[in-house]
């Protein structure tokens, strides 16, 4: 592709894809090319038939190409909904493999379609984003994987992110990435969408949508985080509060949640200090206090650490 070519994208739709994940993905690439009033971006439908795909809300998508002759691209996204487990996807794996081998397209998955990278055997130890409904069956399923809760993951060689608007977030760090920041946010503003997350954001669910009240030490764990995010309250302590041992909580998180107590409480308050820093005139300090953290310096490492950029860096790119 010459450098003024535009970018073709293959969006390998399995059927009962998720619509909203399909139109976070097409629309800012739409948009980029009408910001920038070229070509930037071009786009193509491939299904297991070549004629037509079918969203889980019913939506008929009129495709251009077969899974079995998908063709050479700069980018190639599987994009699954439901059921995505309990369907055949022989066909669209041997057609991921054959461009993996003979080709430079650049492959990735939307939504629950890392599923199918991960059933092609290309996720074997790496990093993996994937809606978080899924997360309890793929770390069953596929243990080489390393399953993440971010909301998307852009640094490995297969790019994943976790479905609905994590889906427009990814495509907005690509276009950023192609063509700079200030495009990026401009595609953002005209989506009306400016609470774009980094990749390293973590998909944040409640419990009562993920597990219901299955696990009532779990739900009143996380409970008091929340309430205590200016002045964490140690996990030995948590789990003396709920009458359980410090051990008791670690097993917890780590089966429904796939991390650590104090990891997870560190997200919660970064999540919120990145809230306030975005959507408030508080000072560093302030927010650092609010957060729980000691000093403002303390808070610019960590944030650092976490978003690949400090706070008033994070602040500066709203200006």
């Amino acid at each position: 592709m010459k450098s003024n070519d535009p970018q073709h994208f293959v969006f390998a739709l399995v059927e009962d894809f998720t619509h909203l994940a399909f139109a976070c993905a097409v629309d800012p690439l739409r948009i980029a090319n009408l910001i920038s009033g070229r070509p930037l971006y071009k786009w193509s439908y491939a299904s297991l038939d070549g004629e037509t795909a079918t969203s889980s809300d019913g939506t008929v998508m009129q495709t251009h190409h077969r899974f079995d002759d998908l063709p050479a691209c700069d980018r190639m996204f599987v994009m699954s909904g439901i059921n995505m487990q309990r369907k055949d996807h022989k066909t669209l794996i041997n057609a991921i493999r054959r461009l993996d081998r003979n080709s430079n397209t650049r492959i990735g998955a939307l939504c629950s379609g890392a599923y199918v990278l991960a059933k092609a055997g290309l996720m074997d130890g790496r990093d993996m984003a994937i809606h978080w409904e899924y997360h309890d069956s793929i770390m069953e399923e596929f243990p080489e994987v390393v399953l993440l809760r971010n909301v998307f993951v852009a640094d490995e060689k297969y790019i994943t992110a976790s479905g609905g608007t994590a889906t427009a977030d990814l495509m907005l760090h690509l276009i950023e990435r192609d063509h700079g920041y200030d495009l990026s946010v401009a595609v953002a503003d005209q989506m009306v969408y400016n609470a774009v997350r980094e990749s390293s954001s973590a998909q944040k669910v409640s419990l009562q949508s993920r597990h219901g009240m299955r696990n009532a030490y779990l739900s009143r764990a996380i409970d008091i985080m929340r309430t205590h995010l200016d002045d964490p309250v140690a996990p030995s302590l948590m789990a003396r509060d709920l009458g359980i041992s410090t051990r008791q909580l670690e097993r917890l998180f780590g089966k429904y949640l796939n991390t650590s107590p104090k990891k997870y409480y560190m997200e919660m308050r970064l999540e919120r200090a990145q809230h306030l820093l975005l959507q408030t005139e508080l000072s560093v300090t302030d927010i650092a206090m609010a957060c729980g953290f000691q000093s403002p310096g303390h808070f610019s490492r960590v944030y650092r650490r976490a978003f690949s950029v400090t706070p008033m860096m994070q602040r500066g790119r709203l200006n």
